[in-house]
C-alpha cells in the first residue's frame, strides 16, 4: 500500500479546534452550524464525510495519549472524563473472589487455563473423556462398574449405594461451602456449626425453652423422651408446642381466693362480650339491661289466634299477582 494513501487517510477537512472532545468518555461534540445548501442537495454524502472527520479527529486525539503494549496488543490510557453520561443501569460492581481465589492471591498461586485441552486420556478406558460433563460421568460408571469389597465391610451395605450417598455428601458440602462463600462476601453473619453460643440463647430462658421444644418436637411429644438431669419445662410454653399438656392451676385455698378468681374469670368474659352492659365493673357487679321497646299485647292475641284456626291457601291456578305475597306450597 502507497504510503501517501495511507497519509491523506487520517487527514481531516476540519480542525481540531472546532469540536469540543473528551477522552474520557471517547466522546466528540460538534457545535458548529450545518450548511443547509449542501444538507438539501445532497444529504446523505454531507452527513457521512461530516462524521467521518469529526471520528478521525477523536481518534487522532487518542493516538496522542501515551501507548504500551499488554499482550500483544497496543493499548492507550484515557484520562478521567470530564462529562458524566446519563446511564440507564448502576455501573457493575466488580465479582468479589472467592476464598480460594484469595488465598491464590496471598501464596501467588497462578491456574493455567491457556492452552488446557478439554479432553484427557484414561488408561483404563484407552480413549480421550472430557475433564466434566455427562460423557465424564458416564465413562465414570464404566470404571466403576465392579468395587473390591473389603474384609471388614458389611455384606449387608450395598457398596453402590454407599459410593452414591458419599458423592451426594460431598455434593451437598460443596454447594455448602459455595453458600458460605456469598454469606462471607456480603457480610452476612451465620450460625455456627456445632455447639450454641451465647449469640443464639443470651439467657438461661432461651435455653430452657429450646430444650424443651427439642424434647417435645418428637411424635410422641417427648413422652419417651429421657430428661437430663435437672431439667424442667419451660414456663408458658405449652402453648407455642401443640400436644404439649398444660398444667393445671391449683384450687384455691380460701374463700376470698375463690372470689378473686370468679371476678377476674367474669371481668374476662364482659372484656370479650360487648353485648352485655355493665354500670358497675370496679365491684365485679354485672347488670343486664334489658330492651325497653313497647310492646302491643293485642297484636300478638290476634296473631295467635289467627295461626291457630288458619288453613292452607287454595292455589291460584295461574291468575296470582306476582307482585302480592300470597301464602302457598313452595315449588322445587
Amino acid at each position: 500500500m502507497d504510503t501517501k494513501s495511507i497519509t491523506t487517510s487520517i487527514q481531516s477537512h476540519k480542525d481540531d479546534k472546532d469540536l469540543d472532545i473528551d477522552l474520557g468518555t471517547l466522546l466528540a461534540s460538534d457545535y458548529n452550524t450545518l450548511d443547509t445548501k449542501t444538507l438539501k442537495s445532497q444529504p446523505n454524502s454531507y452527513l457521512k464525510s461530516l462524521t467521518r472527520d469529526n471520528v478521525q479527529l477523536l481518534i487522532n486525539k487518542i493516538w496522542d495519549l501515551p501507548v504500551e503494549r499488554v499482550d500483544e496488543v497496543i493499548t492507550a490510557t484515557l484520562p478521567k472524563p470530564e462529562y458524566v453520561l446519563p446511564r440507564s443501569r448502576v455501573i457493575p460492581k466488580p465479582k468479589p473472589l472467592t476464598k480460594w481465589q484469595l488465598f491464590a492471591k496471598q501464596k501467588g498461586i497462578q491456574t493455567k487455563k491457556k492452552g488446557k485441552s478439554k479432553l484427557k486420556w484414561d488408561e483404563e478406558l484407552k480413549e480421550w473423556i472430557p475433564t466434566y460433563g455427562y460423557k465424564r460421568a458416564k465413562a465414570q460408571e464404566q470404571k466403576e462398574w465392579l468395587i473390591e469389597a473389603k474384609d471388614d465391610a458389611d455384606s449387608t451395605v450395598d457398596p453402590f449405594t454407599k459410593a452414591k450417598q458419599a458423592k451426594q455428601e460431598k455434593q451437598s458440602k460443596n454447594e455448602l461451602q459455595r453458600l458460605r462463600n456469598i454469606a462471607k462476601s456480603k457480610n452476612i453473619k451465620l450460625p455456627r456449626v456445632g455447639l450454641p453460643t451465647k449469640d443464639h440463647f443470651p439467657n438461661s430462658q432461651h435455653l430452657s425453652e429450646a430444650l424443651t421444644i427439642a424434647r417435645t418436637s418428637t411424635a410422641s411429644v417427648g413422652k419417651f423422651q429421657p430428661k437430663l438431669s435437672k431439667e424442667k419445662d419451660a414456663k408458658g410454653i405449652a402453648k407455642e408446642v401443640p400436644g404439649m399438656k398444660r398444667k393445671r392451676k391449683a384450687p384455691p385455698l380460701n374463700v376470698v381466693e375463690e372470689r378473686h378468681q370468679n371476678k377476674n374469670l367474669v371481668d374476662g368474659i364482659l372484656e370479650k362480650k360487648t353485648k352485655i352492659l355493665h354500670e358497675n365493673y370496679s365491684t365485679g357487679i354485672t347488670e343486664i339491661k334489658q330492651s325497653s321497646a313497647p310492646t302491643n299485647n293485642k297484636k300478638k292475641k290476634n296473631s295467635l289466634k289467627h295461626s291457630k284456626g288458619a288453613r292452607k291457601p287454595k292455589a291460584g291456578k295461574g291468575k296470582r299477582d306476582l307482585h302480592k305475597k300470597v301464602g302457598g306450597r313452595k315449588r322445587r
